[in-house]
């Protein structure tokens, strides 16, 4: 019978596992010995290949649905770091590129004389503010702000 398994097996391509006889056809198995005779016993369904058990996506389309409205986004359902979605590097970037802008912005306007702007560049640099509200209060702090009314 495990010879008859394997045969239907390889007809029906699939595994021996898949492969279910009927009970009441079993003395017809036995007999059969081609594998012609064996097409003959699958063509009458007393050789049946099982269905093989697939998972259910229904679950997994609810929580989809849940999540594209937002829900289901909560700490308890992250995984991988707090840097995995943004690096590190990433964040560093976009702050630095922040400062340098709203430095630049500042020198061009002449707000900011060029020595100033070296040492505030240099402490962007090394990672001294926290964000551009940060250098706001530095420059008010230390009076590095050049108002154009005493120009004049």
């Amino acid at each position: 019978m495990k010879s008859k398994k394997r045969l239907a097996a390889s007809i029906l391509k699939t595994s021996p596992k898949k492969i279910k006889f009927a009970v009441d056809a079993l003395e017809d198995v036995k007999k059969a010995i081609t594998r012609s005779d064996l097409r003959g016993l699958i063509a009458v369904k007393k050789i049946v290949k099982s269905k093989s058990n697939e998972q259910s996506r229904g679950r997994a389309r609810k929580i989809a649905s849940q999540k594209r409205k937002g829900r289901q986004k909560g700490r308890g359902s992250k995984k991988g770091t707090k840097n995995s979605v943004v690096s590190r590097k990433e964040k560093w970037m976009t702050r630095v590129r922040v400062q340098r802008d709203f430095l630049k912005e500042l020198r061009d306007k002449k707000l900011v004389t060029s020595k100033n702007y070296q040492m505030l560049y240099n402490k962007v640099k090394g990672g001294y503010f926290r964000n551009k509200r940060h250098i706001k209060l530095y420059l008010t702090e230390y009076r590095l702000v050049e108002d154009k009314k005493e120009k004049k």
